[in-house]
């Protein structure tokens, strides 16, 4: 099962900044580890958008099909 990620970070590979000075503890994550996440995320995105694209063309013709019957 996939992780659910915002569009944010899947449009845009980035988080929402607030405008607040927040400080985090604990490690900064690296930017390899980073890039990484983001590209899986892409990825993942990208196999869900081509399933929902084939579940709607599906849908369509098949609606095609019984308007011609």
């Amino acid at each position: 099962m996939t992780k659910k990620v915002s569009l944010l970070i899947a449009n845009y590979s980035r988080e929402l900044r607030i405008d607040v000075d927040i400080k985090k503890k604990g490690k900064v994550e690296k930017m390899t580890d980073f890039t990484e996440r983001m590209k899986r995320v892409q990825e993942e995105t990208e196999i869900v958008l081509r399933k929902t694209q084939e579940e709607m063309k599906q849908q369509a013709d098949r609606e095609k099909k019984e308007v011609k019957e």
